[in-house]
């Protein structure tokens, strides 16, 4: 018996089935590089889902971990401050374009970070309703879920969840809705369900992570930021997937020239470490009543050391341009792919940087998913070395997130990589 089928044999005796997991259990890493425990490499196109965007175990991220660890790994930030938090905030303060004074709080996860914004909405504003998106991926927690607009397999029985939690289309380039439709629904949403003067929030991913890399088109955000203007809505931008270079910018919404109230943040703030951050305009971030924020392990000493070295990387090594090159490459590939005599099931590429996807089909003409394909290419990725993974509220996208810091060789070997695991699962009955 293999280390590996050892390892699964135990996982099942020992964890909760309710974690799906793929069968690769990891020895080593190092930058795009990772070995499992029977010593087989994979390049790693999932980069621990967009959180590894500097490597694994970046040598700059390790030493300040590892000089942090000399002086104290925890002290909960309510119970003693300490600089390097204080540090963080100043920096994610200056990085986030609000166009006014910011404050920021520092969390462990993604949908803790997203709890704490809609909090300082709702005490900001009075207002108890928050509008998320069609095809959102916000959490697991119970608002998370709620908050969520994609049922299997994260809202399946689990509820009831959160009142005054609603959802308006997200826009679609390649399947529909157009953002004009996208906006009918919203305001369809207000004579229906919710007086907008009762919204606290808008809260939206640039690009949506889990729902399919599907990219906000500029003309949407530009309306909901005028939307939410009129009614004295808050706008949250949700960048803990696009955030920390990986679409060319250090945020996403750099991209759409649009300022938002209050941006989250999460895995590839901190390089690997636990660590999430909501920082926004200061009035709004300072509206809780002291005592209503916290969490005891929220800005852990390592993982503050560690996301100060990160932005620090990510300012020497230029990884928001890396990250423009790196999607370039993967995009023309893709391209190339899709347009290839016999690849007509390849319905869509798209993508902003390095977060990329391709969308798999039946048929062009139809459009309809085809979940099976997709799910054969990521397996025969997984068999050739390749690790990539799937989403999309139809099960039938391809995401594509190598770290930021890849090699040019590694980048080409994993593309060469996907192509043959592509014209394999296109070639089978």
């Amino acid at each position: 018996m293999t280390a590996s089928a050892d390892l699964l044999q135990r996982q099942k005796a020992a964890v909760a089935g309710g974690i799906a997991t793929r069968t690769i259990f990891a020895q080593t890493a190092k930058n795009a590089e990772l070995w499992d425990v029977d010593g087989k490499r994979y390049i790693d196109f999932a980069a621990g889902i967009a959180v590894n965007n500097t490597g694994h175990r970046h040598p700059k991220v390790m030493q300040a971990v590892a000089a942090q660890a000399e002086c104290f790994t925890h002290t909960c930030f309510n119970v003693a401050p300490f600089e390097a938090y204080i540090r963080l905030a100043e920096r994610l303060n200056a990085l986030v374009p609000t166009g006014v004074e910011n404050r920021t709080m520092l969390s462990t996860t993604g949908a803790e970070a997203v709890e704490n914004a809609v909090k300082m909405a709702r005490a900001a504003t009075g207002r108890p309703g928050v509008i998320a998106f069609s095809g959102a991926f916000h959490g697991r927690t119970l608002l998370g879920m709620a908050l969520t607009g994609k049922v299997q397999p994260y809202k399946k029985g689990f509820g009831p969840f959160p009142s005054d939690i609603f959802h308006a289309a997200f826009p679609n380039a390649y399947t529909g809705p157009s953002a004009e439709d996208a906006i009918a629904s919203l305001e369809r949403l207000f004579a229906s369900d919710i007086d907008p003067e009762r919204i606290a929030a808008f809260l939206i991913e640039p690009v949506q992570g889990e729902g399919g890399f599907n990219v906000v088109p500029r003309d949407f955000l530009v309306r909901l930021r005028e939307i939410a203007d009129r009614h004295g809505i808050l706008l949250i931008v949700d960048e803990i997937q696009t955030g920390m270079a990986r679409t060319g910018r250090m945020l996403a919404l750099e991209h759409f020239g649009v300022k938002p109230d209050i941006v989250t943040m999460a895995k590839g703030l901190a390089g690997g470490f636990p660590l999430s951050a909501i920082t926004g305009r200061a009035e709004i971030v300072n509206a809780a009543h002291a005592g209503g924020l916290g969490g005891t392990f929220a800005g852990n000493p390592l993982a503050v050391a560690a996301a100060n070295a990160v932005l620090d990387v990510m300012e020497q090594e230029d990884l928001c341009a890396r990250a423009t090159v790196i999607g370039d490459r993967i995009i023309a590939r893709l391209r190339m792919l899709a347009g290839r005599q016999g690849n007509e099931r390849i319905g869509d590429v798209r993508g902003l940087g390095a977060m990329a996807a391709f969308e798999l089909v039946e048929s062009r003409a139809r459009k309809a998913a085809a979940p099976q394909l997709t799910n054969a290419i990521v397996a025969e990725a997984e068999k050739r070395g390749l690790i990539v993974l799937p989403c999309g509220t139809r099960a039938n996208v391809v995401r594509l997130l190598p770290p930021l810091t890849i090699e040019d060789d590694t980048l080409t070997e994993a593309l060469d990589i996907l192509e043959a695991s592509i014209e394999a699962a296109l070639s089978q009955p």
